[in-house]
């Protein structure tokens, strides 16, 4: 396994960049290829995937990435370019955030999670996290439930509801705090 490279970025696509590292350069899927820049010396953690059909490395601008990389295809059903594609959108601590809240409206909203995946994420997930600060993940997963439940209640729509809790991940806040958050965004729409 190569546990890291570091080099000079060298070249980018929409999705990958190249680094090279003096005498062979390490072309890296990454989230966020337009974070990095052409000529810059770098470090980048790696993940090395090694399928019957594939082979290729995913690279992460920090260890915290590279774990939510992992903690994501751990989870049924979420293969390495679903993780890639849904960190493009997220930051991990965000992430974490949204599944030790229980915010499934946040997680269905990141590229190639839908409404099961986002369940068997937090299923599998809730509760083993650690954060950029390296405490564990600790949410009330029954705060976007409530939340979600008094908006039905006031006759919005479920996917208005979705859309507004998808904007909202709020680490610590109430459900009164949530509850206010979404009803502003509701009422723009």
């Amino acid at each position: 396994m190569i546990y890291s490279v570091t080099g000079k970025i060298v070249a980018k696509s929409d999705d990958t960049i190249a680094v090279d590292i003096g005498y062979i350069a390490y072309e890296l899927f990454v989230s966020r290829p337009a974070e990095y820049t052409i000529g810059d010396s770098k470090t980048v953690y790696t993940y090395e995937v090694l399928t019957q059909d594939d082979h290729y490395l995913v690279g992460f601008d920090s260890l915290l990435e590279k774990a939510a990389f992992a903690s994501l295809i751990s989870v049924k059903g979420i293969g390495p370019k679903t993780a890639i594609s849904a960190l493009s959108q997220t930051t991990p601590d965000e992430l974490f955030q949204a599944i030790s809240s229980n915010n499934t409206a946040y997680l269905k909203k990141l590229p190639g999670i839908g409404p099961k995946a986002a369940a068997q994420i937090i299923l599998d997930l809730r509760g083993k996290l650690i954060d950029s600060a390296g405490k564990k993940q600790k949410g009330n997963p029954e705060i976007y439930d409530e939340v979600k439940a008094a908006l039905k209640s006031l006759d919005f729509k479920s996917k208005d509801i979705d859309d507004a809790l998808a904007t909202i991940n709020e680490p610590g806040a109430t459900a009164q705090e949530i509850l206010k958050l979404a009803l502003k965004r509701l009422r723009k729409q």
